[in-house]
């Protein structure tokens, strides 16, 4: 269970981490220029000049890092999964932690929270 839980923590940081970037960052660079944004919202905020070097970044981020963090999630997914099967963790315990994945800085109380239970329930493991 150890590769398990190795595995699953390893694969909540970095998907955390990109999305605090993602999100946090590379979305406001990219959108908040004043215009309006995704059909959903008339304007948002003026914080980049639009064709800047700042709004170009944010294009990046966004674009790759997005792609990049799509597909880690599932790798994240596939972890957490199998580390609750592992762990006998109950279901709604699972759907929690499998959902703060999606959520900027929720995912890194959602993994502390999964590794003191398992650590609690394994003992075997510290």
């Amino acid at each position: 269970m150890q590769r398990n839980l190795t595995a699953y923590r390893v694969m909540a940081t970095v998907v955390g981490v990109l999305l605090v970037v993602l999100c946090l960052i590379g979305v406001p660079l990219a959108n908040f220029d004043g215009s309006p944004m995704w059909g959903v919202f008339d304007s948002t905020p003026m914080w980049v000049t639009p064709g800047s070097d700042a709004q170009d970044a944010g294009e990046l981020i966004t674009t790759y890092l997005g792609v990049a963090h799509g597909w880690l999630y599932m790798i994240f997914l596939l972890s957490a999964f199998l580390l609750s099967r592992r762990a006998r963790w109950d279901l709604p315990f699972t759907l929690v932690t499998l959902l703060c994945g999606t959520v900027p800085l929720l995912s890194f109380w959602a993994e502390h929270r999964a590794t003191r239970r398992v650590r609690a329930e394994h003992p075997e493991l510290h």
